[in-house]
């Protein structure tokens, strides 16, 4: 089979990876790659944003499946835009996708449904969000742009000036374009944080592999959201009752709920919860694999990942079982600095190959190209996701910042706490 990964980040090579470890993969693309996805795929040009050009691409290469990695595209229609070719895609309508692309959409959907979240509320202005603050919320205060913000749309304010700023940045400043036209505050939550994600056909599903994210720049949780500094997945992430208690509160009712709404999911759908004292609720929903979540996740797959994807396409996935690697994995987000600020290109990056020698370690490249040498160059703001598998979390925690030292460019950042 002809497959394409649509997508250039950590988040594709590591599909790619998995992919090219499939039976039944002659030929594996992505569109537009970077400079470790060309080790294992084909990389050819595409915009992410011209969903009719992506499926034009597929069809020019005689795709059999393709898989988008990113919320972009999905969130533009690409999954309408290949159903016009008759082109087989893993991906959500865009109606659907829409638990993604706006906030609102997602919150009012949850309050539809009763499916368990923060108290929210939705403005289109900094006086009608001064104003629901003032009667509605205590800080700390959750202040999130209601657009695709590339993960980086969060704020979590302590005091009316923090508050103040945040809207300045996201309504004022408009730093995130017109994903910040419209914003969601939403009562902070305390507890443990998690990353579920599912496969799904639309009525079938199959648990992914639980994992955890680090969105904070800095360690201890300090400093601005990013789209994610590293991962980790253990068996018992989430123990079996509460497990049970996540189907039945959240995932089917939201499978129900979208089937109901006349826009059945089928895909990859990520939740991200926050166990409270009051039991799990819902932070956010993605409409595809987290990053670097998918880099601590794939190195556990022990299912063939073409497969998973027929079964999601063809609409069988009942039948499917899923297996999954007992043991852990850690990935590390080597970024660069300033990250998720203002950050320069083109560094030099030197040591992949020794890093790769670590026992159980694989290198998955986020924002990375060749320069005129053929030297790989950062590229990015997230340049590598270094993964680590092993029996343990600290085993595997310890490969992977073993892995780490021995990569340099200039400027590099990491956090040291990851799975810590």
């Amino acid at each position: 089979m002809k497959i394409l990964v649509i997508g250039s980040g950590g988040r594709e090579h590591a599909l790619c990876w998995k992919f090219e470890q499939s039976k039944h993969t002659t030929d594996l693309y992505c569109a537009p790659g970077n400079a470790g996805i060309a080790e294992v795929a084909t990389c050819v040009k595409g915009n992410l944003n011209d969903v009719e050009g992506l499926a034009e691409l597929a069809e020019k290469i005689g795709a059999d499946l393709t898989f988008v990695g990113p919320e972009a595209p999905l969130v533009a229609g690409i999954a309408e835009a290949f159903a016009a070719k008759n082109l087989r895609i893993v991906a959500p309508s865009k109606t659907a996708a829409q638990l993604e692309g706006s906030k609102i959409f997602a919150k009012e959907f949850l309050a539809r449904h009763r499916i368990p979240t923060a108290q929210f509320a939705a403005c289109d202005s900094r006086d009608a969000a001064r104003q629901a603050r003032h009667s509605g919320f205590q800080f700390p205060v959750v202040v999130k742009a209601d657009g695709l913000a590339a993960g980086k749309g969060v704020r979590i304010v302590q005091d009316q000036q923090e508050f103040d700023e945040a809207l300045h940045a996201l309504m004022g400043e408009r730093v995130f374009g017109e994903a910040g036209a419209r914003i969601v505050l939403e009562e902070c939550l305390f507890g443990r944080e998690a990353s579920l994600m599912i496969f799904t056909d639309g009525s079938a599903y199959q648990i992914i592999a639980p994992a955890q994210d680090y969105k904070r720049a800095y360690d201890h949780d300090e400093g601005l959201n990013t789209g994610g500094m590293g991962s980790f997945s253990i068996d018992g992430l989430i123990d079996e009752a509460l497990l049970e208690r996540c189907k039945r509160e959240i995932i089917e009712p939201t499978l129900q709920g979208l089937n109901e709404e006349g826009y059945p999911f089928c895909g990859v759908l990520y939740i991200g919860l926050m166990f409270t004292e009051a039991g799990p609720k819902v932070i956010e929903y993605n409409a595809r694999f987290g990053d670097p979540e998918t880099q601590a996740i794939l190195v556990r797959l022990e299912s063939d990942l073409v497969e998973i994807c027929e079964a999601i396409v063809e609409k069988r996935l009942a039948a499917f079982d899923v297996k999954w690697s007992a043991e852990a994995s850690v990935c590390v987000v080597a970024a660069s600095g300033g990250y998720p600020g203002e950050f320069e290109k083109g560094k030099e990056i030197h040591g992949i190959e020794e890093a790769s020698q670590v026992e159980g370690v694989t290198i998955f490249h986020a924002g990375t190209t060749f320069n005129e040498d053929a030297q790989v160059i950062t590229n990015g703001g997230r340049v590598l996701g270094v993964t680590a598998r092993a029996r343990t979390r600290q085993e595997a925690r310890s490969r992977a910042y073993e892995a780490l030292g021995k990569i340099q460019f200039e400027r590099m950042h990491y956090r040291r706490d990851i799975a810590d």
